[in-house]
């Protein structure tokens, strides 16, 4: 018997989104569930759609054509507000799919995890902070390669440099124009006032009686209270991403991996 997979509704604000990251957009959410709802929403009689036109067929993405109203700004962010409003109360998925750089989205991520339902939402770095937090698991567009994490400097992922790739589409963006994933060293991570107190704090509530934490209780921890995913950082596991902050012990017992923090243990060595 087959099991049943959780059911994804994945919601692209084109306008503000680059069709060049689709298929890794799509890898992403296919390690959550299946993927069967999928519209993207924007103006399509604009030459800056021409690049998400040439892969909606290709990914059976439904195009939502909306017209802008007023001059300068346009409408996709309403329509796609009452489509995700729609589908949380008919389809019911399981989670919802957010492909967009706007903060205006944040009430309607905050009140679709209210309704029980997971939200995964893909920006570019610009994206505001209220945004990044209300969802689930936020990653951004520009940590997403093929196969994980590209550290800054390697070649893209067919191996060629900007002199050897073809042009763009017209209207989208060039991937070797993107900014490229940075791998943040030990002195960035550690000024990182946000990741450190996270990840001190779920460290320290994970704690046995011991003192040691697991590294799965930190990870699914971390995964409850904040929108986190290490290759926002350049990592690929969080067990790199830890280790590179070289701010906790760490100890391997048969298959397990414990870590604590190490003014822990300096004080119980004191």
């Amino acid at each position: 018997m087959i099991e049943k997979q959780p059911r994804i509704a994945l919601l692209i604000d084109a306008d503000n989104s680059p069709a060049s990251k689709i298929d890794v957009i799509l890898s992403e959410l296919a390690k959550v569930g299946v993927t069967n709802i999928r519209r993207a929403y924007g103006n399509w009689k604009k030459d800056g759609l021409k690049g998400w036109e040439a892969v909606l067929h290709e990914y059976a993405i439904r195009p939502i054509q909306q017209f802008d109203y007023s001059k300068g700004k346009n409408a996709t962010d309403m329509v796609m507000v009452i489509d995700a409003m729609d589908l949380l109360y008919t389809d019911q998925p399981d989670a919802f799919g957010i492909v967009s750089s706007d903060a205006d989205f944040t009430p309607l991520v905050m009140h679709l995890k209210a309704k029980g339902a997971q939200v995964l939402g893909f920006g570019a770095k610009k994206t505001p902070m209220p945004f990044v937090n209300a969802c689930t698991r936020f990653l951004y567009l520009e940590s997403l390669v093929h196969g994980g994490v590209m550290p800054a400097g390697e070649p893209d992922k067919k191996g060629a440099d900007r002199s050897t790739r073809k042009p763009a589409a017209k209207g989208d963006s060039d991937p070797a124009d993107e900014a490229q994933p940075t791998r943040l060293d030990t002195a960035a991570l550690k000024q990182d006032a946000r990741l450190v107190t996270l990840l001190r704090n779920v460290v320290e509530s994970a704690a046995g009686e011991d003192g040691w934490s697991t590294l799965g209780s930190v990870g699914q921890q971390i995964g409850n209270q904040a929108s986190f995913d290490p290759r926002n950082y350049g990592y690929r596991k969080l067990l790199d991403l830890i280790e590179a902050t070289q701010l906790f012990e760490l100890e391997r017992r048969g298959t397990q991996v414990l870590l604590r923090d190490k003014r822990l243990a300096k004080v119980s060595r004191a």
